[in-house]
């Protein structure tokens, strides 16, 4: 299976899909043990969610599952949040601290260093390549990430996360009109909570190709996984997703909109 998928569209948006993907080959498969192998940490379904909702955006989707490699984190391994509970660019444990690794079999430095090759160079390679496509198209493109996360999780924050989670590492990785409108059309959305900069600023793929002076512009939205699936076995829930999507498909319009007028205030 190719670890990407690309869907090249004619806007100025991209969408970015790190952590919707299940594969698993089974060489890694095989190292995972019965916790690890229900793959409880993906993004479920956001991929469906956003379906459709931008005609003319691009999308770039991650096949792989995040026990593979993370895609979202520093290829490097530097944390994304010093002096805070995360998981690394292999994670060793789950969002719920439990092993996912049978015993003798979590990943080296020589593994890491060929699942970097294998998947995370792979899904970058191809988001920086749509992004340069898209900024020479229009002179600015804009990275919307696009992420999930169940709602409590005591082990990586303190209650429960707001419904909307706006990352632009304070300010730094996108034009604050994108930001504004985001984050504004989040807190007009009946029924829903947000926040922006909280517990989620944006991963490494925001804080990495978020330039707004050189025209490429990155934002993240991280969804608490209630607002568009059911209340078990993480499936889709399309009376929430459908009362949902017409926000979502607000924000992504309002940035295309956004980044055309500034496109065209580009010297």
């Amino acid at each position: 299976m190719t670890p990407v998928e690309i869907a090249r569209g004619t806007s100025p948006v991209i969408l970015g899909l790190p952590h919707t993907g299940t594969h698993v080959p089974d060489d890694i498969a095989a190292r995972l043990n019965e916790e690890g192998r229900k793959l409880r940490d993906t993004d479920w379904h956001i991929h469906t969610l956003y379906e459709g909702l931008l005609p003319g955006a691009t999308t770039v989707r991650a096949t792989f599952h995040r026990y593979c490699i993370d895609a979202n984190r520093d290829p490097s391994g530097t944390s994304l949040y010093p002096g805070q509970t995360t998981t690394g660019l292999i994670p060793e444990i789950d969002f719920d601290a439990n092993p996912i690794w049978r015993p003798g079999q979590e990943p080296d430095a020589a593994e890491t260093a060929r699942r970097v090759a294998l998947f995370h160079k792979s899904y970058h390679e191809a988001l920086a390549a749509e992004i340069a496509r898209v900024r020479a198209l229009h002179g600015i493109a804009v990275l919307y990430d696009c992420h999930s996360i169940r709602p409590v999780i005591p082990y990586l924050f303190d209650g429960v996360l707001p419904d909307f989670n706006v990352g632009t590492d304070n300010g730094a990785t996108c034009d604050p009109r994108i930001e504004a409108a985001t984050i504004g059309i989040c807190r007009a959305a009946e029924g829903y909570t947000s926040i922006l900069n909280g517990r989620f600023r944006g991963g490494w793929t925001t804080r990495h190709y978020g330039r707004p002076a050189d025209g490429v512009h990155a934002i993240q939205m991280e969804l608490t996984q209630s607002t568009h699936l059911a209340d078990h076995a993480f499936a889709y829930d399309p009376a929430r997703a459908a009362r949902l999507r017409p926000h979502l498909a607000a924000i992504l319009k309002s940035i295309e909109t956004i980044a055309f007028d500034l496109a065209g205030a580009r010297p």
